[in-house]
């Protein structure tokens, strides 16, 4: 899912809707760190887990946690607070690790809470302004709007695959 178009909402919005029309829903899994509310397209997700210790791996960038052994596969453990730089995690019960399968590649990722699976439609995702912020837009799908919630719609390929994760080879397919 290599997107050739300057516009990621368009991209993923079409793509996550290819063939089945127009007004085709879309799942997104929210979760929380710090006081913004994120979003991840529920296909992603393959389970949800609470933080466990995890096996740090010598000269790994800080975001990086470290690996866990889930039913026999390696996992690295990426630290998203860490990662959008939202200030000290703190590990509590009501930390999450979702684990995402990514291009055949599993890996989890820390947020300080899961919320809830929110279905919207393509008219209430809208393209991410240039903020300048701490998550750079080119990693955003788009904002998704809920009533008086808004979420803040990640681009998990994207991100993954980004130079400065490392975790998987860019997307060619």
């Amino acid at each position: 899912m290599h997107a050739t178009t300057s516009n990621p909402h368009s991209s993923m919005a079409s793509e996550m809707s290819r063939g089945a029309g127009a007004t085709k829903a879309l799942e997104f899994l929210s979760f929380t760190l710090g006081q913004e509310e994120y979003g991840i397209d529920i296909q992603k997700v393959q389970e949800l887990r609470g933080y466990d210790a995890v096996t740090r791996i010598a000269n790994a960038p800080e975001h990086l946690k470290g690996v866990v052994n889930l039913r026999g596969i390696i996992v690295p453990i990426i630290d998203m607070r860490i990662k959008f730089n939202l200030g000290t995690p703190n590990y509590d019960q009501f930390t999450v690790v979702i684990i995402l399968n990514i291009a055949n590649r599993v890996m989890g990722m820390v947020v300080d809470s899961v919320s809830d699976v929110i279905t919207l439609t393509p008219e209430q995702i809208k393209p991410a302004p240039e903020m300048g912020a701490v998550l750079d837009t080119e990693y955003l799908i788009g904002l998704g709007t809920l009533d008086e919630r808004m979420l803040i719609l990640v681009d998990l390929e994207k991100l993954m695959s980004s130079a400065e994760m490392g975790l998987i080879r860019e997307l060619t397919t």
